[in-house]
């Protein structure tokens, strides 16, 4: 039976997240760091995993700052590495709030790059690493990727339908309601707070790669899980974070995309499941 999934909002200075929150308080910590694009929120990367892992987790999975239903700031930072770095510091002081010292980090796409960056800056608190079609490796962003970064050039529901598309290894696995997924998702892409931080996000400026130097610094167990078919972030990210990651393990996954989680669910949870507990 799936766990009952809550959510809350939890203000932290000048900020405030919106939470989804699953688990026994006194179970091992899991902080869920869901990934970019128009729309995206903790709910829409995360929900079914908080339901199935909530038997023994802690589970926290915000709206990161910039995102959903948490502060948009008025004036953002500019640039991938910038709003990484707010990113980064809010969500240590959202921990700090939560009476959280150590937690196992599971970031998709873009939350894989805020996991590292957190990592980097605050090791001690970290235990182990889940990156799921993780974003960081140094190599040019791809079709599907360049879609994302520039939805707001062309807002449209057929557009977010063609984007959600790129995410699975198969359209075919939304069967028929592809369009309606896309409509239901364009209420929240098209908030003006939603487009500004998305805008900023992807500004021009210094990019966001991990060198081989800082990610031999990471000596946490981390677990890398890729989907070979994933054409947003492809294979080679995954393969570059094996090679690089003193104490790792890698799992591929064939006839997948990029929305893992969503595409093979209980393997993916399974992986987690037995990752985290050792």
């Amino acid at each position: 039976m799936a766990a009952i999934v809550t959510e809350r909002d939890v203000t932290v200075g000048e900020y405030t997240f919106h939470l989804l929150e699953s688990g026994p308080a006194d179970g091992p910590a899991v902080l869920w760091l869901h990934g970019s694009g128009p729309g995206a929120n903790a709910r829409t990367n995360w929900e079914w995993q908080l339901g199935e892992l909530g038997d023994v987790f802690r589970n926290i999975a915000p709206d990161v700052i910039g995102f959903g239903d948490s502060t948009h700031p008025v004036d953002p930072p500019i640039g991938v590495r910038d709003f990484t770095a707010l990113r980064v510091r809010t969500l240590l002081a959202l921990l700090d709030e939560l009476g959280v010292d150590r937690v196992t980090l599971v970031g998709n796409s873009m939350g894989a790059i805020i996991s590292l960056a957190l990592t980097v800056a605050a090791p001690e608190r970290v235990e182990r690493l889940v990156l799921m079609g993780g974003g960081g490796a140094p190599m040019r962003p791809t079709p599907e990727l360049m879609k994302l970064i520039t939805f707001y050039d062309d807002p449209t529901t057929e557009a977010m339908a063609e984007l959600m598309s790129c995410f699975v290894a198969d359209p075919s696995f939304f069967g028929g309601d592809l369009e309606q997924i896309a409509a239901s998702r364009m209420p929240m892409a098209l908030r003006p707070d939603v487009e500004r931080s998305h805008r900023a996000t992807f500004s021009p400026g210094e990019p966001m790669a991990f060198p081989p130097d800082v990610l031999a610094t990471i000596t946490q167990p981390a677990l890398v899980v890729h989907g070979e078919s994933d054409r947003l972030i492809p294979i080679a990210a995954g393969e570059y974070f094996a090679e690089h990651l003193p104490n790792v393990r890698f799992e591929r996954f064939p006839d997948t995309g990029h929305w893992l989680m969503i595409e093979r669910p209980q393997e993916f949870a399974d992986l987690v499941r037995a990752f985290v507990t050792g």
